[in-house]
């Protein structure tokens, strides 16, 4: 699939408020600072299409673009950012699980992992949580750039370990990414367009 075209549409705090066209949507979420905003634009092809900042914690909404006119990209706030306070994050928390909890067109979520780190017990708490939500997602390791191959493949059979650990049949599907280098952009952009046409498939 090609990104020919890639269009804000919205920002708000209220799932119910989210666009009402019956086009499948992903969400992007992750803790702070994992890159989101990189990859984002990487996999559009726009440079600013979401904000990048070295201040973690700045996507604060549920951001949707709308791509190729026929699927929505969705940019969620990062989560366990302790800078914000405890009552904003609260309320972050609120909607966010009230977007995946209701949010009848999202047909997967990516939940972004830095690939240089130890398993985080944020992350596996949230993985856990889409699991027992019924959410379906995808794990996508990011900044593989900054650690060679080999390194970054034993963080991934280190990361699968601890899932395993943690109460998981299997590894959930995963992709290794580089917003430098592109690393990962075929392989997620074919994931999603072939979900694309399932959904179409399903809905006509």
């Amino acid at each position: 699939m090609k990104i020919t075209s890639a269009e804000f549409i919205i920002s708000n705090s209220d799932a119910s408020k989210c666009p009402n066209e019956p086009l499948p949507e992903y969400a992007f979420i992750g803790r702070s600072n994992v890159g989101k905003s990189s990859l984002i634009n990487m996999l559009t092809n726009h440079k600013n299409l979401a904000k990048t900042s070295g201040k973690p914690g700045k996507t604060q909404l549920i951001n949707h673009f709308k791509i190729n006119q026929n699927w929505f990209l969705v940019d969620l706030p990062g989560y366990g950012y302790a800078r914000v306070s405890k009552k904003t994050k609260e309320v972050f928390q609120q909607f966010i699980t009230d977007y995946f909890e209701t949010r009848q067109q999202l047909v997967c979520a990516f939940v972004l992992i830095d690939i240089r780190l130890e398993a985080q017990k944020i992350d596996l708490e949230f993985i856990n949580y889409l699991g027992e939500a019924g959410v379906p997602f995808c794990i996508i390791f990011t900044k593989a750039d900054k650690i060679g191959k080999v390194k970054a493949q034993q963080n991934v059979a280190a990361y699968k370990k601890k899932v395993l650990a943690n109460g998981w049949e299997e590894m959930p599907q995963h992709f290794i990414t580089s917003s430098s280098d592109g690393t990962g952009k075929e392989e997620l952009l074919v994931f999603i367009d072939q979900i694309n046409s399932d959904f179409r498939k399903e809905t006509f």
